[in-house]
């Protein structure tokens, strides 16, 4: 087994958890076909194990090969002529069957994708003399040589050839060339992985009915090409609303599609960037693609998107330029769906462009849906107990059916006896203007105590998408007690980790807490702030 080769997609331990585990015979196919696939899933975002087999010293690796495969969610048995000649390719093989059939009890997700090299899958069953062959020379080895393997293994490993040849898979000899092939091994592999599908958490309430109205919008078989606007104030839950509608539809676009988050925050590092992210990600490019200016930017993308169906979502624009100058002015491919997300409705009308948007309006949640919500993160259960019912009706009145506001007041209140502490909460709400929803999640906010504050504002100016790891390491120096501090904010609903570790945080949350740190001065993070800072600094210094 070869570390550096793991390490291009992978960390280099075992105890990582791996997405795809590759079986292949070396001399076969790794110099051109297994390489190729291998660094495509690579530059899709998928890590993937794949093994050195010519390193290998030993039995002892064979246990870390097998946890290696334990880990992997998918396996790709690349058959090829000599695959079965091997006894570790076997052996490989026998282990992915076995997870194979478990998964399928235990209700998980593994699946076995084969490619047949230059095979057929009747060579596979063992229909043909080419593995019986190759399997008779391996019984033939263990009796001459060392019995490295029983006669028992050889059974199984003739099972495993058989089941996996069964499973419907890719034949090389039906293309005219392997980078077909390879492109829809990727496909399947992002679609089964859900690679592109976009972390969704919180209560879904009130959302069935606005699903099903995006998706009647969007038509999605119509061939036509669809521009949906879906408009409303912060915290009225939009991107929530386009991230199930992405994640649904994915699967029918296959690698061809992207949600590019939060536009307007983006923007202000410059198009540019944006236009980078965006081209990166539909060009499935191996470089970060080079962009002179914005106008370079535009016919790049254009001439990328104008030849396949895509579905792209532009989540919280703010401004109509920003829409033309990420999906250009050309005519889109058939089929293609445009999704965008915005506060300002007027943005969607966009002089001399070749698309209408059909809008959609985000309304705040019914009186009901809001109780409910309010009341599963409060009581965790659908309605709140009957001595806090009259109390919770008239908390939920202040938050106007919005479910951001709704989660952080319900949140913060989870597990609270005291009756005083709800009366003091429901008072300094009614106090908040209505339209003012920063107001009412700050609240949550002063509820906090230091240490959850100063690592609140952390996030908010830093590490909005950025893994949690180097953070831990300096709040923890600092006496943040940041395990116990992260745990409330989640619990609040103020901070988000995702599933690889990731700070994810609402942008009326990350926006509170820029606000809080511009007036206290505690945080610099804007260039241009910082610039302006460091001249001051200068300045004053030039002075004494």
């Amino acid at each position: 087994m070869a570390n550096s080769e793991i390490g291009t997609s992978t960390s280099n331990t075992l105890r990582d958890e791996y997405q795809v585990f590759l079986s292949f015979r070396g001399p076969d196919t790794r110099r051109g076909f297994t390489n190729v696939l291998h660094q495509d899933l690579v530059y899709a975002g998928i890590r993937v194990f794949i093994d050195n087999e010519e390193l290998r010293k030993g039995e002892r690796i064979s246990g870390n090969l097998l946890q290696a495969i334990d880990h992997s969610k998918l396996y790709i048995p690349i058959f090829s002529k000599n695959y079965a000649s091997s006894h570790w390719c076997l052996r490989e093989l026998a282990k992915m069957v076995e997870n194979n059939s478990k998964s399928k009890e235990d209700g998980k997700e593994n699946a076995i994708l084969p490619i047949f090299y230059d095979v057929k899958p009747e060579d596979v069953k063992l229909k043909t003399p080419l593995y019986r062959k190759a399997i008779s020379n391996l019984k033939q080895t263990r009796e001459d040589h060392e019995k490295k393997f029983s006669s028992k293994d050889i059974k199984t490993w003739q099972q495993a050839l058989k089941e996996a040849g069964g499973i419907t898979g890719w034949e090389l000899e039906k293309y005219p060339g392997y980078v077909k092939l390879i492109q829809e091994v990727v496909e399947e592999v992002v679609v089964r992985l859900k690679i592109r599908q976009r972390s969704v958490t919180g209560d879904l309430v009130g959302m069935e009915a606005r699903i099903a109205s995006i998706k009647n919008l969007l038509d999605i078989d119509s061939l036509s090409v669809r521009l949906i606007g879906i408009y409303g104030m912060g915290g009225i839950g939009k991107t929530t609303l386009a991230k199930i509608i992405f994640n649904q539809l994915c699967p029918r676009f296959g690698r061809n599609c992207i949600f590019l988050d939060d536009v307007r925050e983006t923007t202000k590092k410059g198009l540019v960037k944006l236009q980078k992210i965006l081209l990166f990600e539909i060009s499935y490019s191996r470089v970060a693609p080079n962009i002179a200016n914005i106008d370079d930017g535009i016919n790049k993308i254009e001439e990328t998107i104008c030849n396949k169906k895509m579905l792209i979502v532009l989540d919280d624009v703010d401004e109509a330029n920003q829409i033309q100058k990420l999906i250009g002015k050309k005519s889109l491919y058939p089929g293609t769906r445009i999704l965008v997300t915005t506060r300002d409705k007027s943005i969607l009308n966009i002089r001399e462009f070749k698309y209408q948007f059909e809008d959609y309006e985000m309304v705040q949640l019914s009186k009901d849906d809001a109780l409910k919500l309010f009341s599963r993160r409060a009581f965790n259960d659908d309605s709140p107990p009957a001595d806090y019912h009259t109390l919770s009706k008239g908390i939920v009145s202040t938050a106007d059916g919005l479910p951001l506001a709704l989660e952080a007041i319900g949140s913060s209140l989870f597990g609270e006896e005291e009756r005083e502490i709800w009366e003091e909460w429901l008072e300094k709400l009614k106090k908040t203007p209505h339209e003012d929803v920063l107001g009412k999640v700050k609240i949550s906010y002063d509820a906090l105590n230091p240490d959850q504050q100063q690592i609140f504002l952390d996030v908010a100016c830093f590490f909005i998408g950025a893994n949690k790891t180097n953070p831990m390491y300096v709040w923890k120096d600092c006496e943040l007690s940041p395990k116990i501090s992260l745990k409330v904010l989640i619990k609040r609903c103020m901070i988000k980790v995702l599933d690889d570790d990731i700070f994810e945080m609402h942008d009326q949350f990350r926006d509170l807490g820029r606000v809080i740190a511009k007036k206290e001065r505690t945080r610099l993070w804007d260039k241009d702030d910082i610039i302006c800072e460091l001249r001051s600094t200068e300045v004053k210094y030039s002075q004494i």
